[in-house]
């Protein structure tokens, strides 16, 4: 790089230094898809691990695959209330005397039943020896010493092998997964008591701007309640997250700086919503440039455009737009996934399906869009007004469509890609 350039006057600026949010040279839109393939290969998980019980890790996220100790089941067993004898039976009548005794679960029959014989059996008892097959109970007329009924019946029906579902030393969840219910019921079912998981990832969240007064309290002239702290919080814990509230800073680039180094000793991330733009009162993109970490993405987007990125003392920083609407959009669409890698989760795409379209939507090139949204009868009803100021369209959506970068008309009944809220974790 070349040094200063006194003859003209200016000066270089210094190298960018912990620049993983760098973009390549000469770029100046990015497209969504560049900018979120660029957070997927840049970003990698932080946060430590410790080994807890099953009580103790749901919505954790795994820290290493679980190999699971024993078979699920564990041993062959009927699937049904019946009587269990050996093989196939063909088509046709059929009369078998009956062994004494019965199977139950937790209360296996000891003996062998014997060829051409039968024994009474229990739902989830183990198979005894010399029975592969079952009769469910509904299908056979019994005097207590024998049993009787009709054909054909294939070998093995209505029993369950042992490990079916997982066996003993295989993979029973794999790294990364966030813990679920049924999860931990199949840790338990094959002989696991404890995992290793990740720390949950700390969402620092810090607002700025002397204009903001919080919620409830009296606003003077020019100033506005800070509803996007709340709102960030409330989404870090639903995505699972632990929530930090660093509360709201004034336009003070020291109590700035003060701000985001504790927010940078207690937290993994940090989350700021305004002052990341480049005004002369944007302290946050002020302050990272200072750092040699600041990026700002103009992203091909609306909501948004403009998304800060950077590293302060280590720590990833999502500078958010202001405005609540863009600031929603933009923290699911980027942050989401983002935090989702950092936390150990790796990369988890939002789902989306399409359904046909309630409404009518021209659209020109160059930006995708994303519309507040719900399904009614089937179809995506969008919010009457696009402005990003109607902060009541949020609470009125039950999640986004998104409309390409081309140009397009959407007519009713037209299909449209939906991104509902619940699959990012709302």
């Amino acid at each position: 790089m070349s040094g200063p350039d006194t003859k003209a006057g200016r000066i270089a600026p210094p190298p960018l230094r912990d620049d993983c949010f760098a973009l390549p040279a000469g770029v100046a839109w990015t497209p969504v898809e560049d900018a979120l393939a660029l957070l997927r290969d840049r970003l990698s998980a932080v946060t430590g691990t410790e080994t807890l019980p099953l009580a103790q890790v749901l919505g954790r996220v795994l820290a290493e695959d679980v190999i699971a100790a024993r078979s699920n089941p564990p041993l062959a067993n009927s699937a049904v209330d019946g009587y269990g004898f050996a093989g196939a039976m063909p088509e046709g009548a059929h009369v078998l005397p009956l062994v004494p005794g019965r199977a139950a679960a937790g209360a296996p029959h000891a003996g062998t039943v014997a060829p051409g014989h039968a024994i009474r059996i229990l739902t989830g008892a183990a198979l005894p020896a010399g029975v592969d097959t079952v009769i469910l109970q509904e299908d056979v007329n019994s005097d207590g010493r024998q049993i009787a009924f009709h054909g054909p019946l294939r070998a093995g029906a209505n029993a369950r092998a042992a490990g079916e579902d997982v066996q003993a030393g295989a993979r029973a969840l794999s790294a990364g997964r966030v813990l679920t219910p049924a999860d931990l019921a199949l840790l338990s079912a094959v002989g696991v008591a404890r995992v290793a998981v990740r720390h949950r990832l700390r969402v620092a969240v810090l607002s700025t701007g002397d204009e903001l007064v919080e919620p409830g309290a009296a606003a003077g002239p020019g100033q506005i309640h800070d509803a996007n702290r709340p709102m960030l919080l409330a989404m870090a814990a639903r995505f699972g997250f632990a929530p930090v509230d660093m509360g709201r800073a004034a336009d003070d680039r020291a109590a700035l700086r003060a701000c985001l180094d504790a927010a940078a000793d207690r937290a993994d991330v940090i989350l700021t919503s305004g002052g990341a733009s480049a005004g002369d009162e944007d302290h946050v993109s002020a302050l990272l440039t200072e750092a040699g970490a600041m990026q700002e993405w103009r992203i091909a987007m609306k909501p948004g455009r403009p998304l800060a990125l950077g590293l302060w003392r280590g720590t990833p920083v999502f500078g958010l737009p202001g405005n609540p609407v863009a600031a929603m959009v933009c923290t699911l669409i980027f942050a989401r996934p983002a935090m989702g890698l950092l936390a150990g989760a790796g990369w988890q795409a939002p789902p989306a399906f399409d359904v046909p379209a309630d409404f009518e939507k021209r659209k020109k090139p160059g930006r995708r869009e994303y519309l507040r949204a719900r399904i009614r009868d089937g179809r995506a009803q969008v919010f009457a007004s696009e402005g990003s100021g109607r902060i009541s369209g949020l609470s009125w959506a039950e999640g986004l469509v998104e409309i390409g970068d081309g140009a397009c008309h959407i007519r009713p009944g037209d299909p449209v890609r939906f991104l509902p809220f619940s699959g990012f974790g709302l």
